[in-house]
């Protein structure tokens, strides 16, 4: 009764296209959920996501759950996630892509999942990083372990929206340190962020990763069409 009561003066609305949910639709409306755009990238060797990763790092696979096209339904979706602590969208993309990587044969069995970093003080001033729910329940689900502490953000570089390609490459150089990275050996990692725009943020995270021995896949919500 409550519940109906609050949704009737504030109801929620459908992080993609900002209208009000129905009763009976849940987090995303009906129209949306129908019109995602689905990169199906987990399942093609190369990819899109791969080809960003070409001849930078070495990777046993990579993928994507969605798209990304600037003004459209999945950055919505993204910026319900990073900046209003959505944490369900999170949930739902690991759940869907989780079901896509178990179903693969291209995925080895991960052991490690490890999210990019936010340095301490951003983390501190948003309240959460947004990849946390999203690796969690990704980890569950891959019967793999979630492990947010041995990959750190050690440099507070300015945002990279915005920014060109060199310059995104330039601000995250040496920003990441990894501790422990005994606790990787002949371990299979997975890396997980929310979008991928150049890759320049995952080349840095991967060539800290590497450090150790360690193999290492790549696994975002969405990924940019166009690098």
């Amino acid at each position: 009764m409550l519940k109906d009561l609050i949704l009737l003066f504030f109801p929620d609305k459908c992080p993609c296209c900002h209208r009000h949910l129905k009763k009976h639709e849940r987090l995303i409306c009906t129209f949306c959920r129908h019109d995602l755009p689905y990169g199906n990238y987990t399942n093609q060797s190369p990819n899109t996501v791969e080809n960003c990763f070409y001849g930078k790092v070495p990777l046993v696979a990579a993928t994507a759950l969605f798209r990304f096209r600037e003004n459209g339904k999945i950055q919505n979706l993204i910026h319900a996630l990073k900046y209003e602590n959505k944490e369900s969208v999170g949930l739902l993309a690991a759940h869907l892509l989780g079901q896509e990587i178990l179903n693969s044969d291209r995925f080895p069995t991960i052991d490690l999942v490890i999210p990019v970093p936010l340095h301490p003080k951003k983390q501190r001033k948003r309240g959460y990083n947004q990849n946390t729910a999203f690796g969690q329940k990704l980890a569950e689900i891959l019967s793999s372990e979630f492990c947010s502490s041995l990959l750190i953000k050690k440099r507070n570089r300015p945002t990279q929206t915005q920014q060109t390609r060199l310059n995104r490459w330039r601000n995250v150089q040496g920003s990441f340190f990894l501790k422990n990275p005994k606790k990787l050996a002949n371990k299979q990692v997975l890396l997980i962020d929310d979008v991928i725009t150049t890759g320049a943020t995952l080349e840095a995270c991967c060539n800290e990763l590497l450090k150790a021995d360690v193999k290492i896949s790549i696994a975002t919500i969405a990924c940019a069409e166009n690098f």
